[in-house]
């Protein structure tokens, strides 16, 4: 049992070659890590982000992976050694504003009956991104999986968000099995089924880039790792008969879009959008009908 809390927030931070990105990110807590514990876990980048840390902020503990574990795994290695009173997992293509980590601690201090919440999210042009949502993956077509549960905040964005050490070591952490996609809707879940309610922190902002260490991949293959992630978490929250419908419900839509992408695209001057969306409802096609689901 590990003893805490030695510190108000442990902030972990998961990095995967985004070494510019980390840079500002580091540069925006920096001013507001009064009795906090930071963490950076690499996976294996091939840019120069683990001597840049070591070089330039010595103030952050670093695991330096040599592979890619993923997202879950590694955080769950910083887990390992957070000492805060609550952890705050933090993207590293994100720059956090003045008075935002105050504001989650006293959030997280006040509202005592939120085990998880997270914070209002800009791009860098300041305009919202969705960040909170009321509804899991394919829950209009369940029955009674998740209802009854505490909240009207279904799962925030795992990009920034805070939670109650005592409850992530309780959970053992997040499940290693989603690797990149799908963790921050099944962990928000899990702590709603411990009666648990996750909130949202209106006053702490963050600006977003997004997608940074999957900018190199095709759209095709982040919608892969996306839909492998609904999958896993549907089978493991949702009943069979639930299931089912949401198969039914996905194959009919990429039917029907792939059907009139084939009759609309020969009248697009700029293909390439179609062409990308007929790649990602082929990818439904195939994904659903040939899992176990």
């Amino acid at each position: 049992m590990k003893t805490y809390p030695l510190y108000d927030l442990s902030i972990i931070i998961v990095n995967y070659g985004t070494v510019e990105c980390l840079v500002r990110c580091l540069d925006s807590i920096y001013p507001q890590v009064t009795n906090c514990q930071v963490i950076v876990v690499d996976n294996a980048s091939c840019d120069n982000s683990q001597d840049m840390i070591k070089s330039n902020f010595p103030w952050v503990n670093l695991i330096a992976n040599d592979q890619n574990l993923g997202f879950a795994k590694a955080n769950n290695q910083a887990l390992e050694i957070s000492k805060g009173k609550y952890v705050y997992f933090l993207n590293p293509d994100t720059e956090v504003k003045p008075g935002t980590i105050q504001s989650i601690v006293k959030f997280m201090d006040y509202h005592q009956d939120v085990g998880l919440a997270g914070t209002r999210i800009i791009s860098p042009d300041g305009s919202p991104q969705s960040s909170v949502e009321k509804r899991y993956p394919g829950e209009n077509h369940t029955k009674e999986e998740v209802k009854g549960l505490k909240g009207d905040i279904a799962w925030v964005l795992g990009a920034s968000m805070i939670v109650r050490s005592s409850i992530i070591e309780n959970l053992k952490g997040f499940d290693e099995r989603f690797f990149l996609y799908g963790e921050d809707q099944d962990l928000c879940l899990r702590i709603r089924k411990l009666g648990w309610i996750v909130g949202y922190i209106q006053g702490a902002v963050v600006t977003h880039l997004g997608g940074q260490s999957e900018r190199d991949n095709l759209p095709v293959e982040v919608w892969g790792k996306k839909f492998e992630a609904e999958l896993l978490f549907y089978e493991k929250h949702y009943t069979k008969k639930s299931i089912l419908a949401i198969r039914r419900a996905n194959l009919v839509q990429a039917y029907w879009r792939i059907f009139t992408l084939k009759l609309t695209l020969p009248f697009c001057r700029d293909k390439r959008p179609g062409l990308d969306k007929l790649d990602k409802y082929r990818l439904v096609l195939k994904t659903f009908n040939t899992k176990n689901v």
